[in-house]
């Protein structure tokens, strides 16, 4: 029996297809690539745990459950994996719960969310190049940008999305912004960056680790306050990109290369 266990910590989604392509995938990637440990699943929404349990009669953890199980079952080496983007308020809920846990373990370590140092940046970036923009602001495709939208916070690492934005212009990428539903860059102080140049199309992107509901209705919905209506009634041409951040390989990287300085450490 293994003693070793591999907690992925995800704020979770109800939307079973989104759920699919990207948490699960990335579930079964630590699996396969960490055969000798046990991987197990925890959600920070409590109201997301709560809907697939009504509503589809799907059984997630919370985090502290899925710790008192671990302790329960014997375990003595675990890895905290949260999927958060930041290490905002989430992440905080889930280094205090696990510190709470360090006298049940032999040792327990949590990993860092996906925006936690340089290198986690730089790869980022080369995601966005090789994922998005390849695809959809290629080279000499002048008038048209990208948004990338993420959730946002008042927490102070919300500046984590300032610096993306930054690390971008760095970069020497001028046509991608980084907005965010409830933090800043505001959608006001994007619209603001974007309507001093001569775009007539935006291309919209969930920088999240799902595409639910955020994706679907804040960014992609037809609600008047919505990335897409917003941009339409402005007169541009407006496409929306509906994927999560771990439905690919390069994002997926960034977590598993925290797992393996991890173990490695």
């Amino acid at each position: 029996m293994k003693k070793d266990a591999i907690l992925i910590v995800s704020f979770g989604t109800s939307y079973k297809e989104t759920r699919e392509k990207t948490i699960d995938v990335l579930e079964r990637r630590v699996a396969e690539e960490f055969p000798d440990w046990d991987v197990r699943r925890a959600f920070t929404s409590k109201m997301v745990i709560r809907i697939l349990r009504k509503r589809d009669n799907i059984k997630v953890d919370y985090i502290t459950e899925a710790l008192q199980r671990l302790v329960d079952e014997g375990f003595k080496h675990v890895i905290v994996l949260p999927t958060h983007i930041i290490n905002g308020i989430e992440y905080d809920d889930i280094r205090m719960i696990t510190d709470g846990f360090r006298n049940r373990f032999y040792t327990v370590r949590i990993g860092g969310a996906m925006l936690s140092c340089g290198e986690d940046y730089a790869a980022s970036i080369e995601g966005i190049k090789n994922v998005y923009m390849n695809r959809f602001l290629k080279e000499g495709d002048t008038g048209k940008a990208m948004v990338l939208m993420g959730h946002g916070s008042d927490h102070f690492a919300n500046a984590c999305y300032s610096e993306l934005q930054m690390r971008l212009r760095k970069n020497g990428i001028e046509d991608v912004y980084v907005t965010t539903v409830e933090g800043f860059p505001s959608l006001d102080y994007t619209i603001e960056k974007i309507t001093e140049k001569d775009y007539r199309s935006i291309c919209l992107v969930p920088f999240m680790v799902v595409a639910g509901d955020h994706a679907i209705n804040d960014m992609a919905g037809y609600e008047d306050d919505s990335l897409r209506s917003r941009f339409f009634k402005l007169g541009y041409d407006v496409e929306c990109v509906l994927e999560g951040l771990l439905e690919h390989k390069e994002f997926q990287d960034i977590y598993i290369n925290h797992l393996i300085k991890m173990i490695e450490e």
